[in-house]
């Protein structure tokens, strides 16, 4: 058990540890208790006013009238010769009975610093939210990713896995194949998807810039710097996903400092002097050979593997051609200014016969193209662009008509069988090399000889 005095003792100790001016008066108005604080702040000693009525020390204290109506107050300015401070006041109840009355204060240039932090906090989130409204938010998911292809979807099946985890993933592939669509989709199907999801383009902001962009920087860190500063890029992804495109163009000063926050998770403003914290989930993409860069010294070999952990290598729409269908239905079903519209067989097969080097991107932008230039809602080869046109008007590159995929699976098993019988011979011991060298055994080879008609 403890004794009384222990807890007078505790109370007197708690209360000369708190930052803020005490003053504590009974029910009669006498003075029990002040902290050296409260002295530092009012110039008012313990032996001048303990055990004193308030209003005989203090003869404009407002504390008493607290005492009497039992109601608090807060914010109430006082000054005292050089003294100037600020005070909340309030009654002491025991079992409903007001048995004395509290005073708190801060000295004024303590509120003005407290003031000016709150300010500085308000600015700081009102450019949050300014900036956060014009943040590209993910809105794909992996239902918006088109494609029977086998590639894409192994692609597909390992960025779901990747997404359930917070590893670096680096995304690669030729422009316009859709590297951001993937870098949403695994951004909404993660634990992060009630967060941000913060793009930028390395290639697309001046290097000089760059950094301000990603860090952000303090008040008056350089010439024509905004005067709050600004909120960089990581602490607006924070606790969401970072999604770096075009990675490769990233300055290697800047790659260091990248680099840093990735192993340790924090990082500093420009002109910042604390270091900052940040949870960021980044997903990188490019579309140039960064293995050949760390080699060639343009890109940082620790920070390549640190952004590598997962990665996803995106198919050109050249080696997906039986997905194109697929995807141009899906982007005439987007258009709600042009319903109903189709295209004909020879458009159909010009498209599908085309090699796409911008990808998804060109494709789209044809489609958009073929539904303003067409008539009737009806797409024809005349309505496609220029650049496809022309590479089918001569008569060495006229449109062949497709056949369908699982003719042109057996032709190229076909001519792969016999290729190789040819190198090997016919002979039991040739078929078993040409087996072995085809990948499957002999029975399979004698069925799909049988299976192809082919004669031997």
């Amino acid at each position: 058990m403890h004794t009384e005095s222990q807890k007078v003792g505790w109370l007197e100790g708690i209360i000369e540890a708190v930052h803020d001016g005490i003053l504590v008066i009974d029910r009669d108005g006498i003075v029990q208790i002040i902290n050296e604080e409260y002295t530092n702040i009012t110039g008012v000693k313990k032996e001048q006013i303990i055990g004193k009525p308030l209003v005989d020390v203090r003869p404009g204290a407002r504390l008493p009238t607290v005492l009497k109506d039992g109601k608090p107050r807060a914010g109430v300015f006082r000054k005292e010769k050089s003294m100037e401070y600020v005070v909340d006041m309030a009654p002491i109840f025991e079992k409903n009975e007001i048995i004395g009355a509290v005073s708190v204060c801060k000295s004024i240039p303590e509120v003005y610093q407290l003031t000016k932090e709150l300010s500085k906090s308000k600015k700081r989130v009102s450019q949050l939210e300014k900036t956060f409204g014009r943040i590209h938010q993910a809105k794909y998911s992996f239902t918006n990713i088109i494609g029977k292809n086998e590639r894409l979807k192994k692609m597909i099946e390992q960025a779901k896995k990747a997404a359930s985890s917070d590893l670096n993933i680096l995304l690669t592939g030729e422009s316009g194949t859709g590297k951001e669509l993937f870098a949403q989709a695994i951004h909404n199907e993660s634990t992060r998807n009630r967060f941000p999801f913060v793009p930028v383009n390395c290639a697309a902001i001046p290097s000089s810039l760059l950094e301000s962009e990603l860090f952000g920087y303090e008040e008056g860190s350089f010439t024509n710097s905004k005067r709050d500063g600004k909120v960089g890029l990581f602490e607006l992804a924070n606790q969401g996903t970072l999604f770096l495109d075009e990675i490769g163009d990233m300055p290697l000063d800047l790659q260091a400092k990248l680099l840093r926050v990735l192993q340790e998770g924090t990082f500093r403003k420009i002109g910042g002097l604390e270091e900052q914290r940040v949870d960021v989930r980044v997903i990188a993409a490019t579309n140039k050979d960064l293995l050949n860069m760390v080699q060639k010294e343009r890109f940082r070999e620790d920070l390549y593997y640190r952004i590598n952990t997962v990665h996803l290598s995106i198919p050109p729409l050249r080696e997906r051609k039986v997905d194109i269908p697929d995807i141009i239905s899906f982007l005439l079903e987007e258009q709600k200014s042009n319903p109903g519209v189709e295209i004909d067989l020879e458009a159909m097969n010009t498209l599908q016969q085309y090699d796409w080097p911008g990808n998804i991107r060109e494709l789209k932008n044809a489609i958009h193209y073929a539904i303003n230039m067409c008539e009737n809602n009806e797409v024809k080869f005349e309505h496609l662009p220029e650049t496809i046109k022309k590479l089918f008007s001569s008569p060495d590159k006229q449109i062949r008509p497709l056949q369908p995929l699982e003719e042109l699976i057996k032709e190229t098993e076909k001519k792969a069988i016999i290729n190789v019988l040819e190198q090997t011979g016919t002979s039991v011991k040739g078929k078993k090399e040409a087996a072995k060298l085809l990948g499957i055994s002999l029975a399979s080879l004698y069925n799909k000889l049988t299976k192809l008609h082919i004669q031997i």
